[in-house]
């Protein structure tokens, strides 16, 4: 029994991703050990979406390699898709395997394993099934169809249901290494989440690369040009669906493309009662100048008239958000209006980076990069933002009656407490040594435990495990 050691990098679809990998090779007979364990395979899930993403994706299969000189090291997904040239040439990876080939791994592995063993020799044999798995993606239009059962997660399980970008942003790698938009089928991802609730799963994540994009491809929509908004009936149809499934008690949605939140699609989804109320709108900047340069096809105004929409149809919903600072060209006055328009916005958290170069994008090659200091004193300040917002959000909840999704047993300060989310994703801790996994119960929020966590009050239990 050969021993397989698992590592991911990046996104919550590469996430999905590998939980399918690992469910494939337990299937086959592979034993799956930690990473920093000795394995006779380690497969590395990889990153490009920057140049750090990069360096950290060879640092893991480096390090991989060192641990076991003799193992195979097996570089996956999007940095072998965007660096296919420096992956085979790189003597750490034994085999490279592009995306849209992630659902084919165990044959290639076992075909590579077994040119081992006649002796074929090392760097042709390398270099040869190496090329085979990279496949171009931008050339493709099938869906790599997965079906995952159940994820390290015992209660909430994320669902790819798309995969490819094609709104080319101008510091963004990632439609170069996932393609153009590509959409499941309806029915495989009612299959799915059919069998996770088999599984015990009371809440599904729907993700993908672009989610706002899902269907398009379907109908032939090539692009969507600025100030258009994005269809929303495909989606919609697939929430409306997966709603219908007993046992999923919620439906939460990952990023979200902000021109999809149209008044129709809203009132829609706040008529379905498993919708949870928190909505991912990835913004990245609140200056109408810097989103031009960056690409992004919406201004502040109608962003923040998106905003409005979701709070009207749902009662203090969690909006969050990703915000760039430092964006080639960006001046004190544009960092200014971003920080007024963030004010104004008040999100439940903001996940704020510093721009980092990426080679062969357009951001790459703009005149009047930022320096490094700037950027950070402008990201210390929007978190800084981020932590009195995100205060501020928390404590409208308190005293008020929630519903806690429960998840894991954890030790704080001595005491064992029931750790979950509510529907808005606000954490919450609830005093209790009998382990409540999966369990839903009602409530109220009597205080801060510390400063990510509430403290929860039982009231009675809405639903048991199925």
């Amino acid at each position: 029994m050969k021993k397989v050691a698992l590592h991911n990098l990046g996104c919550k679809v590469n996430g999905y991703e590998i939980d399918v990998m690992q469910q494939r090779l337990e299937e086959k007979g592979y034993k799956i050990v930690p990473f920093d364990k000795k394995a006779d395979i380690y497969i590395i899930n990889t990153c490009t979406v920057t140049n750090m993403a990069d360096r950290k994706s060879r640092q893991m299969l480096h390090r991989a390699k060192k641990k076991n000189p003799e193992a195979v090291v097996v570089a996956v997904g999007c940095y072998v898709q965007t660096g296919k040239e420096d992956a085979l040439l790189d003597e750490s990876i034994d085999l490279a395997i592009g995306n849209n080939r992630k659902k084919d791994l165990i044959p290639i592995l076992e075909e590579f394993l077994a040119g081992r063993e006649e002796n074929t020799a090392h760097g042709t044999d390398r270099k040869t099934l190496s090329g085979k798995s990279v496949i171009d993606i931008n050339q493709t239009d099938e869906y790599e169809e997965m079906q995952l059962r159940k994820t390290g997660e015992h209660t909430r399980a994320f669902i790819k249901i798309q995969d490819g970008c094609n709104q080319f942003c101008s510091y963004c790698i990632i439609p170069y290494a996932r393609g153009r938009v590509r959409s499941r089928k309806e029915e495989d991802v009612l299959t799915e989440v059919a069998a996770l609730v088999e599984n015990g799963y009371r809440e599904v994540v729907l993700t993908g690369i672009h989610l706002s994009s899902y269907g398009l491809d379907f109908d032939g929509i090539k692009g969507i040009g600025a100030g258009e908004s994005f269809p929303y009936e495909r989606l919609l149809h697939l929430i409306q669906e997966i709603h219908r499934i007993e046992g999923i008690e919620r439906i939460r949605l990952g990023s979200l493309e902000p021109r999809i939140i149209s008044e129709a699609f809203v009132k829609e989804l706040a008529a379905l009662p498993k919708i949870c109320p928190h909505f991912h709108l990835s913004l990245q900047s609140g200056c109408g100048e810097t989103l031009k340069r960056m690409n992004r096809k919406y201004t502040p105004e109608e962003y923040y008239d998106r905003v409005c929409l979701l709070r009207t149809y749902f009662q203090n919903p969690a909006i969050t958000t990703d915000v760039i600072v430092g964006f080639p060209g960006e001046t004190e006055e544009e960092f200014e209006e971003t920080c007024r328009f963030l004010e104004k916005v008040s999100f439940y958290e903001m996940h704020v980076f510093k721009y980092s170069k990426r080679q062969n994008t357009v951001a790459a090659a703009m005149k009047e990069q930022i320096p490094e200091d700037v950027k950070g004193e402008r990201s210390d300040r929007l978190l800084a933002m981020d932590e009195v917002h995100s205060k501020a959000y928390r404590e409208s909840f308190l005293q008020k009656q929630t519903s806690i999704l429960f998840e894991e047993t954890k030790e704080i300060d001595g005491r064992l407490y029931q750790v979950g989310h509510n529907k808005e994703y606000v954490k919450a801790a609830f005093a209790c040594e009998e382990d409540l996994s999966g369990q839903i119960i009602t409530g109220r929020f009597a205080g801060f435990l510390d400063e990510g966590i509430l403290l929860f009050e039982r009231e009675a239990i809405l639903s048991d495990n199925p």
